[in-house]
């Protein structure tokens, strides 16, 4: 369900670099940063995770999220 939303936000924020990790094919992954729920979110800065939260929400609340930790 996130999916096309994650996807263009790639797309129209060229200032950050997103990605995604099927915790199917990577489950130490998943282990390594505690994701319990589908889909959680992390935003890295510096090589630390500065945030993280799960759920299903809009491209706008996505995007507002992101944009707080420039």
């Amino acid at each position: 369900m996130m999916s096309p939303v994650v996807d263009a936000l790639g797309e129209e924020m060229s200032e950050v670099v997103i990605g995604k990790i099927n915790v199917d094919e990577e489950p130490e992954l998943a282990q390594q940063f505690n994701v319990l729920s589908i889909p959680t979110f992390m935003i890295f800065k510096g090589g630390q995770v500065v945030d993280q939260f799960s759920g299903a929400m809009s491209k706008e609340a996505l995007k507002q999220r992101l944009e707080k930790h420039f």
